[in-house]
């Protein structure tokens, strides 16, 4: 099942995601204009949004892969991370922000959410024989 229709639903939507993310961490300044504490906790649920539906987003495409639902867990959680950790040193190039650890581990819930709501695949009660 390696074909352009593939790439297109499945792996084009997890692209143009990472790229809306890399977008958003190009920006000096994402303040909302709220209070600084509304700020903080409106940019730290963003993490936590944008790092679940990436997740989610690579689980969609792993599976599509006929992987096992283990393996698309264990791929999605692992590539996701990699891109918080490789997001937060992109950041620290951009003037006004600053790559965090801390925001990792932000993301990090994000990715664990979507895997607490991964839809597993079930086996089919009736063996074929």
């Amino acid at each position: 099942m390696h074909s352009p229709r593939l790439f297109l639903r499945y792996w084009l939507p997890v692209f143009a995601w990472a790229g809306l993310i890399f977008a958003l961490s190009s920006v000096p300044s994402l303040e909302s204009g709220l209070p600084r504490a509304g700020d903080l906790v409106l940019r730290k649920v963003g993490h936590v949004f944008e790092y679940a539906v990436l997740t989610w987003l690579l689980g969609r495409a792993l599976r599509a892969h006929s992987l096992a639902p283990r393996h698309v867990r264990i791929t999605a959680a692992a590539l996701a991370l990699f891109y918080a950790a490789l997001d937060e040193y992109h950041q620290s190039f951009v003037p006004g922000r600053e790559g965090s650890p801390r925001d990792v581990l932000i993301d990090a819930v994000g990715i664990g959410l979507a895997l607490a709501f991964f839809p597993e695949r079930r086996r089919s009660r009736h063996r074929r024989e």
